[in-house]
């Protein structure tokens, strides 16, 4: 009988090397089922999304798993996996508020993937327009943060749009002050989005009281702006740095910590339920007292946990508003559909937005 011999690094990297075409090869003939699934699909009209069918793999893999592998990572790696094979049945095209690297474009690679097809536009009301236009399939908005608040933009175009809600995505939100140099004393200007300035408004004033802000339309723009003037310093996203080759200067510099947006995937239809999902409705009350007690009655009556609330003005109706009001459950749950008839019947004016799977998990901006 003879000694096993020693490891060296040699022998164990042709291991790992062994291991990554194993991989590799596997994850070929993954995406040749996933090929055939989008076939069989086709030929039975089913729709391409099953949001049931990938909780049910992610929740499979996590005990399957049983903590060896860090979780965070299982789920990264997988719904990359998962989403590039459920692209490749149709490359998703989705729209967004750029330029590029924008935590709206962030939020997108967070929910689609690497693999689609993105297009960044300059205003939200545009994203909303080419979804509906059908030129795209898809479009991601942010419609609020928990410190700024709702988007009015979003909500806004709700009004004027008709599209579904297909999907939510919550980010975290970690600002990084960045220039050219990566150096402090080189930037003249910070430049950013409204919200992002006002969410480092403190950092700003302790820190650089002295540099003036410059609002722009988007994170991504200020990025731009920054990798052509060294002077300029822009607060932007992790994915800025990388696409417009920036150095970060301070890291993390937002007033408070559990900054986190929440966005909306848009496009022309809502998937089937999930078994956690949330519905969203567009309503107008009818001119008399007690309308809106009325409708919270009825959400209460049959057992419906309203998750937001919010009233927006009708553009040329002085004083009258419509109210935002998503709900947990989905249009297929037997509660949702009662209340839903309900409600419409009380109602001066009713939109169903969508019902999509809900979103619980705070992944960490990469």
């Amino acid at each position: 009988m003879t000694k096993e011999q020693p490891l060296t690094i040699e022998t164990v990297r042709e291991n790992i090397d062994r291991i990554d075409e194993t991989i590799l090869s596997l994850l070929k003939e993954r995406l040749g089922y996933a090929k055939e699934i989008g076939k069989l699909k086709d030929e039975s009209k089913r729709a391409k999304w099953d949001p049931s069918r990938e909780r049910a793999i992610y929740k499979r893999l996590k005990e399957l798993n049983n903590g060896v592998f860090p979780e965070k990572a299982v789920h990264s790696i997988f719904h990359e996996i998962i989403t590039t094979c459920r692209l490749s049945q149709k490359k998703a095209e989705v729209a967004y508020l750029g330029p590029e690297a924008t935590f709206t474009h962030l939020a997108g690679v967070k929910y689609f993937g690497h693999s689609a097809a993105y297009k960044p536009l300059e205003t939200i009301d545009e994203v909303f327009s080419e979804v509906q236009k059908n030129r795209v399939q898809y479009g991601i908005v942010p419609v609020e943060n928990s410190i700024e608040g709702s988007v009015f933009s979003t909500l806004d175009s709700f009004m004027k749009y008709k599209v579904k809600i297909c999907g939510e995505v919550r980010l975290p939100i970690v600002h990084n002050l960045v220039c050219k140099s990566g150096n402090i004393d080189d930037i003249q200007t910070v430049a950013s989005h409204s919200q992002p300035l006002a969410q480092c408004r403190e950092w700003l004033r302790k820190h650089m009281p002295s540099i003036p802000t410059l609002p722009v339309f988007s994170t991504g723009a200020a990025a731009e702006m920054a990798s052509k003037n060294p002077n300029i310093g822009a607060i932007a996203s992790s994915l800025a740095i990388k696409t417009y080759d920036l150095q970060v200067v301070v890291k993390g510099i937002e007033d408070y910590s559990g900054n986190t947006t929440r966005f909306l995937v848009i496009g022309n239809e809502s998937p089937n339920a999930s078994g956690d999902d949330r519905t969203s409705l567009l309503i107008g009350l009818v001119d008399k007292p007690g309308s809106l007690n009325e409708i919270l009655t009825i959400l209460s009556q049959e057992g419906i946990n309203l998750a937001k609330l919010e009233s927006r003005p009708i553009k040329g109706k002085q004083w009258k508003y419509l109210f935002f009001l998503d709900m947990i459950g989905h249009i297929e749950d037997e509660k949702i559909s009662k209340a839903c008839k309900l409600l419409q019947s009380k109602s001066s004016y009713f939109e169903w937005l969508g019902s999509y799977p809900a979103n619980h998990e705070n992944n960490e901006e990469e």
